[in-house]
């Protein structure tokens, strides 16, 4: 990561499907040696899934696991005089959503069903109604940024 400017952010497009960035950044965070037709049909199948269990729209779902799934703090080690300080900080919008799709991917993948989009539906459906390791993960970031609020005096 360069030290002076802030790389540029790369647009990415809509699914051809559901026209969602969200469902576009699941796709190439479920990619595996770029196999797209697979991670595609993988969650697209997830989301079929997902209308069947839920009996509604498998966006707003997956939107909501996202938002429930997303984190408002987390801790970033800060060097103060020779001591390493876990100082809690506010996470911006964009890598929150990065962090929970993340999250999401991460523990599904973790889960043991017949397919993988079992337990990518599985996982979203307990995201979205606040259950789940994504959704206590979260907490866990929470938990450590509360008890090391002491700290926030060294934000910078």
């Amino acid at each position: 990561m360069p030290r002076r400017n802030r790389p540029e952010v790369r647009k990415i497009q809509p699914d051809p499907i559901y026209n969602e960035l969200i469902v576009s950044k699941l796709i190439n965070r479920v990619l595996l040696d770029g196999k797209r037709d697979l991670a595609r049909n993988t969650v697209y199948s997830a989301l079929d899934i997902i209308k069947k269990k839920t009996k509604q729209d498998s966006i707003p779902v997956l939107k909501k696991a996202i938002k429930s799934v997303s984190p408002v703090l987390e801790v970033k080690p800060r060097r103060v005089g020779g001591a390493t300080y876990q100082v809690p900080v506010e996470v911006p919008k964009r890598r929150s959503t990065t962090l929970a799709i993340r999250w999401i991917v991460t523990y599904s993948r973790e889960r043991r069903k017949k397919t993988y989009a079992e337990s990518l539906a599985d996982e979203i459906i307990d995201a979205s109604k606040n259950q789940g390791s994504s959704v206590k993960k979260r907490e866990d970031i929470h938990k450590m940024a509360e008890a090391n609020r002491a700290f926030a005096h060294y934000r910078w």
